[in-house]
């Protein structure tokens, strides 16, 4: 999930980062009433998940309201990339000095944070040559290492001290949610020497947004999530081919991480909950059929408040009704456990007894 730069601003401001006044509106009425509320001179800013917006004018500087009832409806109807407006962010304008270039980012191959800076921004980091690349495992970035990025990016005084403030928040955002990568281009010296997060960048794992609900409100949810939500159940789409199936959150998110872990895709996070039905377990198998990059259905239930049966017949009624002609692999404990295990002894379904053989089987089962 990328955010916006609103969006990911939001976040910057709940951790402390330095930032220029802004608001963000979604109509012409709304940018009217933020103009008064922050008052001229400002930017106005197109909110797209792709770059080049200032090349191709989705960045206008703006005086007063002739200015702002010409530009905010052509920054508002542009299109970036192919990208339209989803927001429009009005912004303070700044007295920048210089332009720097921050970044940590998760190198999923070594399994450790690394953080990528710069005394040139405010343009690709790909085009740097000066880059300073420093790793630092799955920890907060420590003082001295903040002292040594400044030090090596030339920044001294009250200029080095808002870089090592701003370098151990932006790591302590990543790290706390989870991010793949968090971005700030440019991080300008202003005027009196402080620094700017003039811009955001805020992208997470899709397979780690579960744990964090707090992120929900960011999240465009599909078709299919929004129609899970209404039939009382919790689903997320991941980008995976083997759907995981539980009862209880922790659960779920467990089994995610072992199939993770044991070289399997999750394709989604579906919890039934402590409600469940056969009603709700057929819709849920209903909207897994609708993904077509499923391969495979792992299913970890404990039974407690939800009988197994209950997931059992739902099951059998989805083979019935050729809703979903997938293999299944099953891991099934607790109440009403070995009956529903009899019911589908002659379905699809694989029973296994404990869900590090069912991991295996389905990991194993979608490759062939």
């Amino acid at each position: 999930m990328q955010l916006l730069e609103y969006q990911a601003k939001e976040l910057f401001r709940e951790y402390g980062i330095n930032l220029l006044p802004s608001i963000s509106s979604k109509t012409i009425d709304e940018g009217r009433e933020n103009a008064k509320k922050l008052g001229f001179p400002f930017v106005i800013k197109i909110q797209v998940p792709v770059g080049g917006r200032g090349k191709a004018g989705g960045i206008q500087k703006c005086q007063n309201e002739d200015e702002f009832e010409l530009k905010y409806p052509q920054v508002e109807n542009l299109t970036v990339k192919g990208e339209k407006a989803r927001a429009i962010l009005l912004e303070k304008m700044a007295d920048i000095k210089k332009e720097l270039y921050l970044s940590i980012f998760l190198n999923r191959s070594k399994r450790e944070y690394t953080i990528i800076a710069s005394a040139e921004g405010g343009v690709e980091i790909e085009s740097v040559k000066n880059q300073i690349i420093k790793e630092i495992g799955m920890g907060n970035v420590s003082d001295e290492t903040a002292r040594d990025v400044a030090k090596e990016m030339g920044l001294e005084g009250k200029t080095a001290d808002g870089l090592v403030d701003t370098l151990k928040k932006l790591s302590k955002l990543t790290i706390e949610k989870e991010a793949e990568l968090v971005e700030i281009n440019p991080l300008a010296i202003m005027q009196d020497d402080t620094v700017m997060a003039l811009d955001g960048k805020f992208v997470t794992d899709d397979n780690s947004n579960f744990r964090h609900p707090e992120m929900e409100k960011y999240q465009e949810k599909s078709e299919i999530e929004e129609r899970a939500e209404k039939s009382g159940f919790s689903l997320v789409e991941l980008d995976g081919d083997i759907a995981v199936v539980g009862n209880g959150a922790g659960l779920v998110m467990s089994t995610l991480d072992m199939l993770s872990d044991n070289g399997g895709k999750p394709a989604c996070f579906l919890d039934v909950g402590g409600g469940a039905t056969t009603e709700s377990v057929y819709e849920a198998l209903t909207l897994i059929s609708k993904m077509s990059r499923v391969k495979g259905i792992l299913v970890n239930l404990y039974g407690g408040i939800v009988k197994t049966t209950v997931v059992a017949e739902a099951f059998i009624k989805a083979y019935q009704d050729n809703v979903i002609d997938l293999p299944v692999f099953s891991r099934l404990k607790g109440t009403e456990s070995d009956k529903a295990k009899e019911m589908l002894k002659d379905s699809r379904t694989k029973i296994y007894d404990s869900v590090e053989d069912a991991i295996n089987a389905a990991v194993m089962g979608v490759k062939n």
